[in-house]
């Protein structure tokens, strides 16, 4: 398969700060694999995401998106990465059609196209009936639905997720996995972000475990689980690696 990411050697510290959140980190992405980035809270996981997505810049290192950097390709990367962030991007006071449609601009959609794009999408997670309603009506997991569409109209090559399903029910949650792995059939690949150690699981193809800006272990997630001395599942694996010691410090 071909590499669709490749970060070589990736380091960040950030000003003041006495530790590096990302510590000669190396990884490969290939076309077509959901990958989850899984870790705890100070792993490093958003300050890659956030690197990968051109909004931090990295002390040391280098990294590629489908061949492409920032520093000679930056409008050509955004066209082909979409990214959905664990807080929603959306305008509360207009309607989610009318949300869809202003982002789907945003990337050059236009006329007729658009417009069967945020209605098949509505359509195809559960919202066709509430698309002219505004989302400040709609529940956590209405308006997480929307935020996943409003990242992906454009079709991109890669799709960075935090948290997709975080806060949603279990119908919410079922829809938006049933849609991305439509998506990646389709051969969008996926970075994922999550806590969800059984969603992870069930979800990714390959996985990474981070923790203080490097990877602990990385493969299928049988594989890892078969690695991990008396480990049942994903969960028994992330405790052997990072401990059990609480991260929810400020």
């Amino acid at each position: 398969m071909k590499s669709i990411i490749q970060i070589s050697n990736l380091s960040k510290i950030y000003k003041d700060a006495e530790t590096y959140s990302l510590n000669d980190f190396s990884l490969d992405v290939k076309e077509g694999q959901i990958f989850g980035l899984l870790g705890p809270n100070g792993a490093g996981k958003t300050t890659l995401i956030s690197i990968l997505c051109g909004l931090v810049k990295p002390t040391s290192g280098s990294f590629t998106i489908d061949n492409l950097t920032y520093a000679k390709n930056t409008n050509e990367i955004k066209k082909i990465i979409g990214v959905v962030p664990q807080e929603y991007a959306l305008y509360p006071t207009l309607t989610a059609r009318e949300n869809l449609l202003y982002f789907g601009s945003m990337y050059g959609l236009k006329g007729k196209n658009l417009k069967e794009k945020v209605s098949d999408s509505l359509d195809f997670l559960g919202l066709l009936k509430f698309a002219d309603k505004r989302i400040e009506t709609f529940s956590g997991g209405m308006k997480r639905r929307v935020n996943l569409i409003a990242g992906i109209l454009h079709n991109p090559k890669v799709l960075f997720l935090d948290e997709p399903t975080v806060g949603v029910d279990v119908q919410s949650k079922n829809a938006i996995i049933d849609y991305l792995k439509t998506l990646n059939s389709n051969g969008t690949t996926i970075i994922y972000t999550s806590h969800h150690l059984a969603e992870a699981q069930d979800f990714c193809t390959d996985i990474a475990i981070l923790d203080h800006g490097k990877i602990y272990a990385q493969g299928t997630p049988m594989d890892l689980i078969a690695a991990t001395e008396n480990a049942k599942d994903l969960e028994d694996v992330f405790i052997v690696l990072t401990g059990n010691e609480l991260r929810d410090d400020i």
